[in-house]
């Protein structure tokens, strides 16, 4: 009997064990919140009060409950814990490329700006495709994002309107934010932040700079026609020529995309065509490495022959040979504002949703005057 009995006593308990086990090889996917109460012999509703941690739930159930979460690797639904309150959203930065350096740096004052307030930051690129960037804003806004940063120039015809304007009213309604750095602001009253730095001063800065010295032939490398960001730097270059008495030469207005290689052939094409110039104003400090490159290559020496100013003024622009004179952009500061502004929206009592940070020209040796 001792031994029917001790027999049957071990029988049940493997045979329990296999059940759980092949339950468990069965179960595809992730482990559920009722996997783990199952794991812990207790209720859903005490696993959710445990996890919660304010809910009084003894130090044994609570020991019990983690134990089975970890066991099975379960992760908690953060979707389920933003609806109810229990987590702050994150802030999502939706950047045309990753690889700019000065997109980074926006990148770098929005990471920074949201870990100081506790939020996670997300990093997507549409690499400049509208679809992409409708995917990801409907994403995010599915993430329950507090915010949504969008970064760089855009062309501000209708289409681009109407989609910021749903992208607007559709964060609005999940309770997010459309923050817009460096975009074209929307007309009409919409639930909007827009941070911009002032392009049309900084480019008025630099030719005023060249002007101031002497040059009188000055070939501007500016961006692609219709680009909010190009416009508005072409827009400073032009009022800078209107303010020192300088012809317009159209010659010497050759717009192109910001990259070294569109610098270094639209400056090797100028040279060649033998379009005189004394000066170069680069559109990015990208364009004008490219500059300073197709120079060095006609065998011209910058500033002696060339003088170059860059725009943007990334790390690497006091470290080359000469050191560039650029006009600098606080783009870490304007990912840290756009936080700020969309996180804060709330306790303001009034505020300005639109604003705009100053540029500065940095004088270093790449000028020299004639």
């Amino acid at each position: 009997m001792t031994v029917k009995g001790t027999g049957s006593g071990a029988g049940r308990e493997p045979r329990t064990t296999k059940r759980r086990r092949s339950s468990s090889a069965a179960r595809e996917g992730p482990s559920t919140i009722r996997d783990v109460a199952v794991a812990a012999g207790v209720s859903v509703a005490t696993v959710s009060r445990a996890l919660a941690g304010n809910y009084p739930v003894s130090a044994a159930t609570r020991d019990r409950v983690m134990a089975a979460v970890e066991s099975l690797h379960y992760v908690v639904n953060v979707h389920a814990k933003a609806l109810s309150g229990r987590v702050a959203g994150p802030v999502a930065l939706v950047l045309p490329d990753l690889t700019g350096p000065s997109l980074a740096h926006v990148a770098a004052g929005v990471e920074q700006e949201a870990a100081l307030r506790g939020r996670l930051s997300l990093v997507c690129a549409t690499h400049g495709n509208p679809e992409r960037e409708d995917e990801l804003v409907r994403l995010m806004r599915e993430q329950h994002a507090a915010a949504v940063v969008l970064v760089g120039g855009a062309v501000q015809d209708e289409p681009y309107l109407r989609r910021m304007a749903e992208y607007a009213r559709a964060l609005d309604a999940a309770g997010s934010r459309l923050v817009l750095v460096g975009r074209p602001p929307l007309p009409g009253d919409h639930p909007v932040t827009v941070v911009d730095y002032d392009n049309r001063g900084g480019a008025f800065q630099a030719a005023d700079h060249l002007f101031v010295q002497g040059h009188r032939r000055v070939l501007f490398l500016g961006g692609e026609p219709h680009l909010s960001t190009a416009e508005q730097r072409r827009e400073g270059h032009l009022r800078a020529l209107r303010a020192h008495g300088v012809p317009y030469a159209e010659e010497l207005d050759v717009p192109g995309v910001y990259t070294r290689v569109s610098g270094h052939r639209r400056t090797r094409d100028a040279l060649r065509a033998g379009i005189g110039f004394t000066a170069v104003v680069a559109g990015t400090d990208t364009v004008a490495l490219g500059a300073l490159a197709a120079l060095r290559d006609a065998g011209l020496d910058v500033p002696g022959d060339v003088s170059v100013v860059g725009f943007d003024d990334v790390p690497f622009a006091p470290d080359l040979n000469p050191p560039l004179t650029s006009v600098r952009v606080p783009y870490e500061d304007l990912g840290r504002t756009a936080v700020r502004l969309a996180l804060e929206r709330g306790d303001r009592l009034t505020g300005d949703d639109h604003v705009v940070l100053s540029t500065q020209l940095v004088i270093r040796q790449s000028v020299r005057g004639r």
